[in-house]
């Protein structure tokens, strides 16, 4: 006896539906050659059956049958989710126009007269089929385009749940709403200051405006990520995905593609068509960080994008549109930077249509308390501890800290000061070093200035004592920021954190 091959599921199944066996006969002898797969059903009944089991990929649906008509069962078979998507094509001897047009609204796709020609059957059949295929691969692409955005698909939905953008906490305390906070760590906009007053109400302003690209400056820690996912949250694009880009983290090699995208072949590597952060954003917000220290080639090509809304991807010669409001932050003084030449002067004032100042900590001395508590709420809460209480004696010790490292900085003290007290009052025992950056309060002003660096007089001669001593006065001259501390002594900044990291005491 000769084996039966097993199915071969690559093979397109058709499903041939008819009351009479001489035409199953005729329409398989002629299909089986072809390479489909034939199923066979004597009536509407088993066809409902054979069809939501074995899933077709076409149905040839005799129109005139007893019990159940073609027709009914096309009308069966399109209000089953198992089979609505398959293609159903009625081989029917009426060729009456209201015969058809009854048949299309059952829901088929075309019909075959009687007697049919063989040609005709494989003709109607082979385009059918590479519609529905056309269809199906139409669906995994878009499936797949969906998977891409997911993260940020993602992240929108998690913003959506917070309920307003900025809240008046209370007379004294203004603070995005509680649900943004846990969210966003949104720690840096709480304060009662007339800074953080003038700075929410900026934020609120800008809300109406949706398209305006807007420039935040500001020393590091003082929050300019928050500031723009608050202008971004609040605004009419907060269902559309907030993409923050840090402009220094781009290899230069391959900043171009990152946010004007590539095409397929662009450059070694480049084994598919990539989106870039602009069409990323489309509809959004797109964060560029450090703004200041973006490459001069990249300027150019930045400016363009933001005057006429168009972008071109790598090895591409046809431009696209997008629809990206453009929020950045600098932690430079680009005035300094323009007459350097190392910034363009046009992209400045295509940035800044609005400009907001984050002010630094240093500044607000009266939010440190506010802060403070905030923070020890918060990690208490993470924790599973009742928020603990910070002495008088530990919170004057703060006041006169002037937190270079700003509200990050407080974030991290805090955090630090919970755990040494395992959930008591915290204590000056329980802050960490503060001797380095301690400020002096002049009586008579309330004003805080930095310690005093030695005098450039009394420079050592041992060179790593005098690198201390450097450090120090660039510090003093910037107020503690280290990143301008930097700039003054031309190193990276990752050189005096290291320096300072060196000098820190033992631990206790």
């Amino acid at each position: 006896m000769k084996p039966v091959a097993p199915p071969n599921p690559s093979r397109e199944k058709i499903l041939l539906v008819d009351d009479v066996a001489a035409n199953l006969s005729v329409l398989s002898a002629a299909l089986e050659p072809e390479g489909y797969e034939i199923l066979v059903a004597s009536g509407g009944a088993l066809a409902l059956k054979v069809a939501a089991r074995a899933r077709p990929d076409l149905i040839l649906l005799d129109v005139l049958m007893p019990e159940i008509d073609g027709l009914e069962t096309c009308r069966r078979l399109k209000q089953d989710p198992a089979t609505r998507d398959i293609p159903v094509i009625f081989i029917t001897a009426r060729n009456e126009m209201e015969s058809v047009v009854e048949g299309f609204r059952a829901g088929g796709v075309d019909y075959i007269l009687k007697p049919f020609q063989t040609e005709e059957v494989l003709s109607r059949l082979a385009t059918h089929l590479g519609l529905s295929r056309l269809t199906h691969e139409l669906q995994e692409k878009n499936r797949a385009l969906e998977a891409r955005t997911e993260e940020l698909l993602a992240e929108v939905q998690r913003r959506r749940q917070a309920e307003n953008a900025l809240e008046q906490a209370d007379a004294h305390l203004t603070v995005l709403s509680d649900l943004a906070a846990q969210h966003w760590n949104v720690t840096g906009l709480i304060g009662g200051s007339a800074s953080m007053q003038k700075l929410v109400a900026d934020i609120r302003r800008l809300h109406a405006f949706a398209n305006t690209s807007v420039l935040i400056t500001g020393e590091s820690g003082t929050g300019k990520e928050l500031i723009a996912r608050a202008i971004h949250f609040g605004s009419p694009r907060a269902r559309a995905p907030f993409v923050p880009v840090n402009c220094v983290a781009i290899p230069a090699e391959l900043a171009e593609s990152m946010l004007f995208g590539h095409v397929k072949g662009a450059f070694t590597g480049a084994t598919t068509d990539r989106k870039g952060y602009f069409e990323f954003a489309h509809g959004g917000t797109l964060f560029l960080d450090e703004i200041g220290d973006m490459p001069a080639s990249l300027q150019v090509k930045l400016l363009r994008v933001l005057e006429d809304g168009m972008v071109t991807p790598v090895g591409s010669s046809q431009p696209r549109k997008v629809d990206t409001r453009i929020l950045a932050a600098t932690n430079a003084d680009l005035d300094a930077r323009i007459a350097q030449g190392a910034f363009r002067q046009d992209l400045y004032f295509r940035l800044a249509r609005y400009q907001i100042t984050s002010t630094p900590l240093r500044e607000r001395g009266e939010d440190v308390p506010l802060l403070a508590a905030h923070f020890l709420n918060l990690f208490a809460t993470e924790m599973g501890l009742k928020a603990p209480r910070l002495t008088t004696e530990a919170l004057a010790l703060l006041q006169t800290y002037d937190f270079p490292g700003n509200v990050r900085e407080l974030r991290n003290i805090i955090e630090r000061a919970l755990i040494e007290s395992g959930g008591t009052n915290i204590l000056p025992a329980h802050l960490p070093p503060l001797k380095r950056f301690a400020v002096t309060a002049t009586v008579d002003t309330g004003s805080r200035r930095p310690a005093k660096a030695p005098p450039m007089e009394s420079l050592p001669l041992n060179l790593a004592e005098a690198e201390d001593v450097l450090i120090q006065r660039a510090l003093q001259e910037t107020g503690g920021n280290i990143a301008d501390a930097a700039r003054l002594l031309g190193v990276h900044r990752t050189r005096i954190y290291r320096k300072l990291a060196q000098e820190e005491p033992a631990p206790r």
